[in-house]
């Protein structure tokens, strides 16, 4: 390794980094700012500039296009054609390119960004060489995050030079890179609802929602034995900066290899019991929590989230939002249980799965409490959703329901215990695919009714799920994702012992609806939103 040109605009570790390649002899070169930063670190350093013979330009703007510094990269050293083009023409090689670009992504990332802003920060000397050095990765180590430094010197320090494979792995890493800046660049101005008569320095653009062109690009985490059947093919990827507390950055601690269902099912539970602010536990089973409860200690809320449906539990995914400690372990090893999810596990509870070597216990930070946007919660901000040949995108419904909310539209008030469990019912049935029932008292669900055709029918089982637990439906509140159509499903409710009915309201027939609670001495309350979840 001979030349090394060093350009970057995070310059995050690069003194170091440059000292270490200049005492293995290697030249450096560089342009304005990185050179001036290795110069006053008393680093020898060629200008660019001094190097192609032709002075930056244009406000920076054009500084490295030129052929000396292309041909330099692109040159394959075993044709003897390119090394004499290269002679004749007095052009060195460069062996190392150092470049990573300027933040794009950070400055349109701010709300205050500008138009001018956002088109001055879009790379082009930049990318053209990183293009330019991962094509002829062969003889070009091309470098473009300051986390890949102790691998190009530990590499040197071993073989003197770069091997092919990280190379190779350094031009695939570049070329992602590259994609990415791109389709950031392209999700901005797709996005941009451009106005010519508003344009100046200081014109900041409103934004499209959904931009005209979507970009999504995702990093793999791993592949899948399978998918959600054996004979379908499955991988995991995420985002590239996924929201903190989710279920990507989770730390499987033990246990078999996730599978596809059991992310799936994982990723619901998670959010489900991320909602909640005192210990809780949620049980899912197929994608539907059948179970969720609140109590003093982790080991309570499992307890009282178990009794609601303890068949379905069996092999079900349990997320908790506190660590789990040897007492909730103790109580939660006595079933099979697929997955076992919380913020941490203490050293006794480690120890009672020991012997239960095939349960998968993963370790997610919850993310930081406060913080206005969702992603900041550990939410994700879009959902999507695969069509044939097309996808849907929708914002993700983070809507949080507070008390102030519920308006109350019958003759009887409900009681404080009873708007505490209207707030609690109200919570698991916006994860409880539609139509979406849930019985709730004391903090816990007592029966749930998921994902048929008719709320009718949601009611019906969810009656007979509690009736098959052995709980009471006595003086239960209830919660309905959606309106009630008709009566007929206020009237299973209250039949098996509701008193208290959450509903969003807006429907033709709402005034029917509540005739028929006011008939039947219950009391309800319109939430004003919906949670259908398909």
């Amino acid at each position: 390794m001979t030349n090394a040109l060093i350009s970057v605009s995070d310059k995050s570790g690069i003194v170091d980094f440059a000292r270490a390649l200049h005492a293995r002899g290697v030249r450096l070169i560089s342009t304005g700012g990185t050179a001036k930063l290795l110069a006053a670190e008393n680093l020898p350093v060629t200008e660019v500039a001094e190097l192609t013979g032709f002075p930056e330009m244009l406000d920076g703007r054009v500084k490295t296009l030129h052929p000396k510094v292309h041909a330099g990269l692109l040159a394959r050293r075993e044709l003897p054609a390119h090394m004499a083009a290269l002679k004749d023409h007095g052009v060195d090689t460069i062996d190392l390119l150092v470049v990573n670009l300027y933040p794009f992504e950070a400055t349109v990332a701010k709300a205050s960004c500008t138009l001018a802003d956002a088109i001055e920060n879009i790379d082009i000397g930049g990318p053209a060489m990183v293009r330019s050095a991962a094509k002829n990765w062969k003889d070009v180590g091309v470098v473009t995050d300051a986390g890949q430094y102790p691998a190009v010197l530990a590499e040197l320090q071993q073989h003197g030079h770069l091997t092919h494979a990280l190379r190779f792995q350094l031009a695939v890493a570049a070329f992602n890179r590259i994609a990415q800046y791109a389709g950031a660049i392209s999700d901005y101005l797709s996005s941009v609802e451009f106005e010519p008569e508003k344009l100046s320095d200081t014109y900041v653009p409103r934004r499209q929602t959904f931009p005209a062109q979507s970009n999504g690009i995702f990093t793999k985490v791993q592949d899948l034995r399978y998918g959600e059947n054996s004979h379908q093919s499955a991988a995991l990827y995420r985002d590239l900066c996924p929201a903190p507390g989710s279920i990507v950055t989770g730390e499987q601690l033990q246990g078999k290899e996730l599978s596809y269902n059991n992310i799936a099912d994982a990723d619901a539970a998670w959010e489900c019991v991320k909602s909640f602010k005192l210990p809780a536990c949620v049980i899912v089973k197929h994608a539907n929590p059948c179970g969720v409860a609140v109590g003093t200690s982790a080991r309570e809320a499992y307890a009282k989230a178990f009794q609601t449906d303890p068949t379905s539990a069996f092999g079900g995914i349990i997320a908790f939002n506190r660590p789990v400690d040897g007492a909730a372990a103790e109580q939660v090893a006595r079933q099979f249980v697929e997955v076992l999810m919380a913020p941490d596990f203490t050293r006794e509870a480690l120890a009672v799965f020991q012997a239960k070597a095939n349960v998968r216990l993963v370790k997610i930070a919850l993310p930081a409490a406060g913080g206005a946007s969702a992603w900041s919660q550990g939410r994700n901000l879009m959902d999507a959703k695969r069509v044939g040949s097309g996808l849907l995108l929708q914002s993700a419904d983070n809507h949080e329901l507070q008390l102030a909310d519920l308006k109350v539209v019958t003759e009887r008030q409900p009681t404080q215990e009873q708007m505490q469990d209207l707030m609690f019912a109200w919570k698991v049935a916006k994860f409880v695919k539609s139509n979406a029932i849930v019985f709730c008292k004391g903090g816990m669900t007592m029966g749930v009714g998921a994902g048929q055709m008719s709320r009718l029918d949601s009611a019906r089982i969810a009656s007979i799920k509690a009736e098959a637990a052995g709980l009471s439906l006595r003086d239960t509140v209830v919660a309905s994702d959606a309106f009630f159509p008709f009566r007929d499903g206020l009237d299973v409710v209250v039949d098996a012992g509701a008193t208290c009915v959450a509903q969003p309201g807006g429907s033709m027939r709402d005034q029917e609806v509540v005739d028929a609670a006011n008939e039947r001495g219950v009391a309800m309350v319109f939430t004003g939103v919906r949670h259908f979840r398909h």
